[in-house]
């Protein structure tokens, strides 16, 4: 994988204002970080087991 110095991640940013604008920006990255917030929440939600099946078998009392 490739390093990315700080000369790509100036080209990066020069790319992304030039096709988003300069008000849009400020709009996509907000939508990322939430995004990244709630995928790192529903990763750390841990889910119950499920409940352990029912006997249905019903046998009839001796007498």
């Amino acid at each position: 994988m490739p390093n990315l110095g700080p000369m790509e991640l100036v080209l990066i940013l020069g790319v992304a204002l030039l096709l988003f604008g300069g008000r849009k920006l400020p709009e996509l990255a907000k939508g990322m970080g939430e995004g990244i917030k709630n995928f790192k929440n529903a990763l750390k939600e841990e889910t119950p087991p499920p409940p352990p099946p029912a006997n249905t078998t019903h046998e009839a009392p001796k007498p």
